[in-house]
């Protein structure tokens, strides 16, 4: 599996965000892109995942599902977590399972240390817990590619190295991922993608 930009051009708000903007990463492979606030890392994720429409440019997949778009075989974890305060742990991640579809690890809440807290409404989580709820759903739900957006956001050192150990199984089993990030993500042989100045 093999997922490529050619001349990528981003506007939003009429403003420019990049343009000609080329990568590939392949299964197996992760990319951070880096950058500073507003520079596009976001925008990026979002172009991948269908969230947005590319002024100009490609996105292909090769090796992927053939009958399904590129979003529908990426998994896309932005700022918002997405989740309903008055559904429970459990309800919140079922939902996103039954939504996505392709199930897989029968028990993500455990995978995520939230086994403890699966009849809790998500109303009672901390800014963490309910970071890793968000990221269940990548445990919860098979899909090749993971779109991250600020992964680390509001995680604690052991939630960090939680979520590390699923990202390099995750790679280990053909999968890919691209994850915008300020910083480290414990990832450390991932290639690094610096957008700057609208490149």
């Amino acid at each position: 599996m093999r997922l490529s930009a050619s001349d990528l051009v981003c506007v939003r708000g009429g403003r420019e965000v990049f343009r000609n903007l080329n990568f590939a990463v392949a299964g197996g492979e992760a990319l951070v892109v880096t950058g500073r606030n507003g520079a596009g890392k976001s925008s990026l994720l979002r172009l991948i995942a269908g969230l947005l429409r590319p002024m100009a440019g490609r996105i292909d997949l090769d090796g992927g599902n053939a009958e399904l778009t590129i979003a529908e075989q990426a998994h896309y974890v932005g700022h918002q977590d997405a989740l309903k305060p008055s559904l429970s742990v459990r309800e919140n991640l079922a939902f996103w399972t039954d939504l996505l579809g392709h199930r897989g690890e029968s028990d993500a809440l455990a995978a995520l240390g939230l086994d403890g807290l699966a009849g809790l409404p998500a109303a009672y989580l901390s800014a963490g817990q309910r970071r890793r709820l968000s990221l269940a759903r990548l445990v919860s739900a098979v899909r090749p590619i993971w779109l991250l957006d600020e992964p680390t956001s509001a995680l604690d050192t052991a939630a960090q190295a939680m979520l590390a150990g699923l990202m390099r199984t995750h790679l280990s089993g053909g999968g890919l991922i691209l994850a915008a990030a300020h910083g480290a993500i414990g990832l450390d042989r991932a290639a690094e993608l610096r957008l700057e100045g609208g490149r």
